[in-house]
């Protein structure tokens, strides 16, 4: 019986952490590819508060470079540059 109660308070103590709700920040960075077909080669173009705010302003500037037919974009959930890499690490890709 007492294995049981210790096994439920574990239980709820991990999964507390999945049902409470995630005050983390979400931050979008918005990577510009000049040519779509070369992801390699990016522009980090501005972080943003919002997926919607990353992509309305990451068409904005392709079609400022005039690269609407040619580029591409994606914005980066989190995202922070590794060193060892030499590459931004993001949690979540989305366009």
């Amino acid at each position: 019986m007492k294995t049981k109660i210790i096994l439920t308070l574990l239980s709820l103590f991990l999964l507390s952490g999945c049902i409470g709700g995630d005050n983390s920040k979400q931050e979008w960075t918005s990577l510009i590819y000049p040519d779509k077909n070369n992801t390699k080669r990016s522009k980090k173009h501005g972080v943003y508060s919002t997926l919607k705010e990353c992509k309305e302003t990451s068409i904005k500037e392709l079609e400022n470079l005039n690269l609407i037919s040619r580029g591409d974009y994606q914005c980066g959930l989190n995202c922070s540059y590794h060193d060892g890499m030499k590459v931004d690490i993001c949690e979540k890709m989305s366009k």
